[in-house]
Parts: structure tokens; C-alpha cells; sequence
């Protein structure tokens, strides 16, 4: 069973969620909260595979409460909730360990299955919507000035193939079928790649990509 935690400071969507989440097969409400304070609590009890976070809630916010979290319970997998409407949040999100993020709008089918996308670890669950979004967050005046390209000097040519791929949003199935080798050894290769970059899991690759350069914003418009 996936143990599912959900963070809202809305009762009704609380409700919607949960009734939605109790009537999979494989998944089970783990605990719910309604401010970052809660969620941290919620993760930090050890019984939570994957927290729904919403950014915006009082007290604490999701932002600060994903960090919180991917410090303190990185095995705690954590799926953004928003509106799409405010872009710099959710990549703040992606940065700080969050493992992608969901419309509020999407269908419930789409939330299940995202659910499970990030339960088995791929992370990134709307890879076009993602590379839209991280573009136009790199193409924003104000951003954080980018980390140097020399951060991917201590990557294989390998490594950084791959790593590229992962930016374009290609799955480990995906990247075995282009490169004509197994997906297990992709697996192998992407998780190496995160323990010489320091990152939570395929989403923070993406924004390493992006940052770094290797991959292109202008490619993906």
C-alpha cells in the first residue's frame, strides 16, 4: 500500500482528496494537515510515502515545509498541488526537493497515477509542462544567478549524456531505447549522477540541467 499524506488548508479539498486517495486498491490516507507546521509533523512520523503539498497555507507554507521536509524525512516523497499561476513557487519547490508537482485542475485519474509516479521514484510527472515552466523561470530578470557549468566536471561522458536526457524529461525506458542499453543500467547511471550532484531524486536533475546549461531552455519552447 502507498501511504499517502495530505497537506491542505481547505477542509473541502482535504475531503475530496481523501475520499479519492481511500478508494484505490493500493493506496491508504496516511494523515492529513492543514498548515506547513502539520505536514512537517505528518512526515516526520515515519508512516508517509507521499505527501500532497499545497504552497500556500498559513502558519507555514508548502515551500518552507518541503525543505523541512526533504531535510529531516528525505524518504518522504512530496507532490506539489497548485494553480500553475505562480511558476516561481513550484520550481522554488523543485529546488528545495519537492518530486513534481500536479495541477489542481487535473483529473482524478491524473492524481492517482501521479501518486504512483513518484512512489516508484520517477519524480517528474508532467516532463512538457515541467520544461515550460523551468524555462520561463530561467528566462525570468530576477532569478538567482545560475550555477557554474563546472559543477558536471566530475560526470562521465555517460553521466552527462544522460543527465541531459533526464532534463529533456525522458524516462529511464525512454533513455534505454535511445542509448541501446538496459534501463537498469540507466537506473544505475541516473542514480550515481544524483550522488556526485547532491540531488533528491530526477526532479532536481532537471533543474541542475537547466541551471547548469546543459540542457536549453529555447530547445523546449
Amino acid at each position: 500500500m502507498i501511504r499517502v499524506g495530505l497537506a491542505d488548508d481547505q477542509p473541502l479539498l482535504l475531503a475530496s482528496f481523501a475520499t479519492l486517495i481511500s478508494s484505490s486498491e493500493d493506496m491508504t490516507v496516511s494523515g492529513m494537515a492543514r498548515n506547513g507546521f502539520e505536514a512537517i509533523d505528518l512526515a516526520r512520523a515515519g508512516e508517509t510515502d507521499v505527501l500532497l503539498m499545497d504552497i500556500r497555507m498559513p502558519a507555514l507554507d508548502g515551500l518552507a515545509a518541503t525543505r523541512q521536509i526533504t531535510a529531516d524525512a528525505p524518504a518522504v516523497r512530496v507532490l506539489i498541488l497548485t494553480t500553475f499561476e505562480i511558476d516561481e513557487y513550484v520550481f522554488q519547490a523543485l529546488r528545495a526537493g519537492a518530486s513534481g508537482f500536479l495541477g489542481k485542475s487535473a483529473e482524478p485519474h491524473e492524481l492517482l497515477h501521479a501518486v504512483r509516479v513518484v512512489h516508484r521514484g520517477d519524480a517528474l510527472l508532467t516532463p512538457a509542462a515541467t520544461r515550460s515552466l523551468i524555462a520561463r523561470y530561467l528566462s525570468h530578470p530576477e532569478r538567482p544567478t545560475s550555477p557554474s557549468p563546472r559543477r558536471l566536471a566530475e560526470l562521465t561522458d555517460r553521466e552527462r549524456e544522460i543527465l541531459m536526457l533526464v532534463g529533456a524529461g525522458l524516462s529511464n525506458e525512454d533513455i534505454a531505447g535511445h542509448l541501446v542499453v538496459s534501463p537498469h543500467t540507466v537506473k544505475t547511471h541516473v542514480n550515481r549522477t544524483m550522488t556526485k550532484l547532491g540531488a533528491h531524486d530526477r526532479a532536481q536533475l532537471v533543474v541542475i540541467a537547466y541551471e547548469t546549461g546543459l540542457v536549453k531552455p529555447a530547445s523546449h519552447t
